[in-house]
């Protein structure tokens, strides 16, 4: 099935989390939105596991709440008080019904996977569709202590390297997914790598 944003409605900022249905049921990332928990029950009985794509706050404020809510199991790559699991490049883990890689891409977050099936890619916040700088391949922000923007590209580079032609939609940590129709996934992530290699700042004061 298609992921389903389960913070589509939210009133504060924060980060798209998707629930994935199937064998294993996933949420990747929880996002900040009170009550994620309870629409996350409205579509299934357990969650089998969360994938934290990293941990800066939009993505990990809620974890506490969907923990309390489902017995499950918590992947990431840095240590966390509620992992269970540890994620690191190259490893496979089930989500739904698909397996997907687990992609180390570091620069926005040192701690930073990427995850890709032969049909998906959960780009978290490394790669986006659109933003409030760019509207069709945008990648996220270097500006702040810890980020790198030369790290942030070499991750852009490494999802290319691994991802296959045979990816048809891009579910980003913010704004909206993207389903090939005129272009493939591919062309969106080498437009962001373009722009990211400009080294200009993403949003200019």
């Amino acid at each position: 099935m298609e992921p389903i944003n389960v913070t589509e409605s939210a009133e504060v900022f924060t980060c798209n989390a998707y629930l994935i249905d199937g064998e294993r049921p996933t949420l990747v990332d929880a996002g900040t939105m009170p009550g994620v928990e309870e629409i996350v029950a409205d579509h299934v009985d357990t969650l089998d596991r969360v994938i934290l794509t990293h941990q800066h706050g939009d993505h990990v404020a809620e974890l506490d709440a969907v923990l309390s809510a489902f017995d499950a199991e918590v992947y990431a790559y840095d240590d966390h008080p509620h992992r269970t699991h540890s994620i690191d490049d190259g490893d496979s883990i089930a989500m739904g019904d698909e397996s997907f890689e687990a992609v180390y891409t570091p620069g926005h977050a040192a701690d930073h996977l990427s995850f890709i099936s032969e049909s998906t890619l959960f780009s978290g916040d490394v790669v986006v569709y659109n933003d409030g700088a760019f509207g069709d391949g945008s990648f996220g922000r270097t500006d702040r202590p810890g980020q790198s923007r030369e790290r942030l590209i070499e991750s852009l580079k490494t999802i290319l390297d691994r991802l296959p032609d045979s990816v048809e939609s891009m579910y980003p940590g913010h704004g909206e997914s993207f389903h090939t129709d005129d272009e493939p996934v591919r062309d969106v992530i080498e437009r962001a790598l373009e722009r990211a290699e400009r080294r200009e700042p993403k949003y200019p004061e």
